[in-house]
């Protein structure tokens, strides 16, 4: 199983969940509201001491966890939809999830997911 942690744009919300809901085999994703800073900040000022309130751009954080052979479909998914060809378009990660387990019935594995 692969864990797909994904930030967005909060305005390619709609349309990156909209596609998503055309991959078969997704059972679900959870969406976070979250705050945060990248790379463009460091990069235009790399030595330079911050000494007052640090500006947090919003983002959308979507948790998907998928059998692994829907994650390269999701990926793309994600890709496609989120991107705006402006910076700060987010980020994708993936990684392994060695377990899941449904709590209501006990399941196990991808059975859970």
């Amino acid at each position: 199983m692969k864990e797909i942690k994904a930030y967005i744009k909060p305005h390619k919300l709609s349309e990156v969940t909209l596609a998503l809901h055309n991959v078969d085999g997704l059972t679900g994703m959870s969406v976070v509201d979250v705050r945060g800073f990248g790379r463009s900040r460091a990069k235009d000022a790399p030595h330079r001491i911050v000494e007052g309130p640090v500006d947090y751009v919003p983002h959308v954080k979507i948790e998907i966890v998928c059998k692994d052979e829907l994650a390269d479909e999701i990926i793309t998914v994600i890709e496609e939809n989120a991107h705006t060809g402006l910076r700060g378009d987010g980020k994708i990660y993936v990684s392994d999830v060695e377990n899941a387990v449904r709590i209501t019935t006990g399941e196990r594995g991808e059975f859970a997911v």
